[in-house]
């Protein structure tokens, strides 16, 4: 969904968002099994990314020593190759599922460079009187979850350095968060990661399955501290619900 995201320097800034702000506490090596990865660099714990902010994020491999899948780094907000500059990145954090593959921003991203964007839990927010309270969003299984996801190399400007983005992919929310938005992040299952990543193979069929709403079931929320709310707070203390007197 081309929505607006903010920079990380904005209190509460991608609270209209989905998806607007994602952790990634799960240990490397716990990531490397799932992704099936021979390499991953440590990274640190994040509780509260946010848009503009660099994230791991899993692409096909281009050396066969690797295997089939590595981790490259890359800022979250995608510029086209087309694009006179970055700006566009904070209108590009997610790309909607259904239209990705005809919007000039994602089509050439949706056929040739597809990713997946690990990711421990998400987050939305509900409105409570004038209050945003966020809630995080996990698999029922605790397992970490893999969005799917768009990647692009932009060349730069010359006020500007390159960069390699990526965007994650939206679909329909599913019942377990029609409560809390109406859309959701577009889930990518173990066994489906090669298809997903595979986008020479066309099959719209197949990719329009893999995009879908997640079943009912697959995920749970949890009130967290209203401290997410502003992206410069970071740690597990936001985990910890805020204690009403």
């Amino acid at each position: 969904m081309e929505t607006l995201g903010r920079s990380q320097n904005d209190s509460a800034g991608t609270l209209a968002t989905m998806c607007g702000r994602y952790a990634l506490t799960a240990e490397p090596d716990v990531l490397a099994g799932l992704f099936a990865l021979k390499l991953l660099e440590q990274f640190d714990a994040r509780y509260n990314l946010a848009p503009s902010q660099e994230a791991p994020v899993i692409v096909p491999s281009s050396d066969e020593e690797q295997g089939s899948r590595q981790a490259e780094t890359m800022r979250w907000g995608l510029i086209p190759s087309w694009s006179k500059d970055a700006k566009i990145a904070y209108r590009t954090i997610n790309a909607r599922s259904e239209t990705a593959s005809i919007k000039p921003s994602f089509r050439a991203a949706f056929k040739r460079r597809r990713c997946l964007v690990p990711a421990s839990w998400f987050y939305e927010w509900k409105r409570e009187g004038k209050n945003k309270i966020p809630f995080r969003i996990r698999r029922t299984d605790g397992a970490p979850l893999a969005f799917a996801g768009l990647w692009e190399h932009w060349k730069g400007s010359e006020a500007e350095p390159p960069r390699t983005t990526f965007t994650i992919l939206t679909t329909e929310a599913n019942k377990d968060l029609e409560g809390l938005h109406d859309r959701m992040p577009c889930l990518i299952e173990q066994d489906d990661f090669d298809r997903w990543l595979t986008s020479e193979v066309v099959d719209e069929a197949a990719t329009a399955r893999l995009l879908a709403p997640a079943p009912r079931g697959t995920l749970v929320t949890d009130r967290v501290s209203t401290q997410v709310n502003n992206v410069r707070n970071e740690g597990p203390q936001l985990m910890t619900p805020d204690t009403l007197f």
